[in-house]
């Protein structure tokens, strides 16, 4: 770790930081989209688990090493940082409001996650009625089709959670803070970095994620602990790679051994079952998402 008082403190910083960002640009530019386009044509699910494996150590081992990176060269910036955060109006505000009345800060949490409870619940069932679910960016070809699939979407889930969390928001945020003296750079270049990561998915998944880190950076800052936006993170991940497969497209149902082939997403009806070949039984017809 990185000594604040040495003046070659920042010049080693600033050189961290860029490899840092040539390596996630590299990732990024010869290899996410790449992957993505190969990925959306595989008609098979062992090519597409394989590929959820590989994503899955990638992520961990290229995400999960540039932020023990980070935090070896600007540990020693991590809690500053955050104490400039929270001395912004808005997160004190907040921070404020939840030591000073702790019960009804967490009456309203209950009643924010009864909401989106009930609001994912009428979700899936307006999806299954419209055989369509709404998306931030084009991530339907990565939505899981089978039990195997889905397993694997889980373990992707809570590893991005934990791995872009560290990264994203303690490790690069402390590079720049260090680098550069600013914390607004530290939140918006960190931010920016996490949302053009995702230009595999189009400007709409840029747009989405970017604001998605901001919340989580919120949650970080207000909470003073990683925790809360590493749970954020990975709920809203199994929410997209495991609930709505399951719930909407009854991907739990079919056995990717006995049905080797997969096809394009089919919307299960409310009535409707689905048989371990995916075949629907019973209700209304499936509807096929071509």
């Amino acid at each position: 770790m990185l000594d604040p008082a040495d003046p070659l403190t920042r010049v080693w910083l600033w050189l961290g930081l860029v490899a840092v960002l040539v390596v996630l640009v590299l990732r990024a530019i010869r290899r996410d989209r790449r992957e993505f386009q190969r990925f959306k044509r595989y008609r098979t699910t062992l090519r597409r688990q394989a590929t959820y494996r590989k994503w899955l150590r990638d992520s961990f081992l290229t995400f999960g090493g540039l932020a023990a990176v980070g935090l070896l060269l600007a540990g020693a910036f991590v809690t500053p940082l955050l104490t400039e955060l929270q001395a912004w109006g808005f997160i004190r505000a907040n921070r404020d409001f939840v030591t000073g009345f702790p019960l009804v800060a967490v009456a309203i949490l209950l009643v924010v996650v009864l909401a989106v409870t009930v609001l994912t619940v009428v979700g899936v069932r307006a999806a299954r009625e419209e055989g369509d679910v709404p998306a931030i960016g084009d991530i339907r070809a990565m939505l899981p089709r089978n039990r195997q699939e889905l397993r694997l979407g889980a373990m992707l889930s809570l590893n991005a959670g934990v791995v872009e969390e560290v990264l994203f928001r303690i490790a690069i945020p402390a590079l720049i803070f260090g680098a550069s003296g600013s914390a607004i750079a530290a939140v918006v270049g960190s931010l920016i970095v996490f949302g053009a990561l995702h230009a595999y998915q189009g400007l709409a998944g840029v747009i989405g994620t970017f604001i998605i880190g901001a919340a989580f950076m919120l949650a970080y800052a207000v909470s003073g602990s990683i925790l809360l936006a590493i749970v954020l993170h990975a709920l809203v991940d199994l929410r997209t790679l495991v609930l709505i497969p399951a719930a909407v497209f009854g991907a739990h149902r079919v056995d990717g051994n006995a049905s080797p082939m997969v096809g394009p997403l089919r919307a299960v009806a409310p009535a409707a079952a689905v048989s371990e070949s995916g075949a629907p039984q019973g209700g209304r017809p499936i509807v096929d998402q071509r």
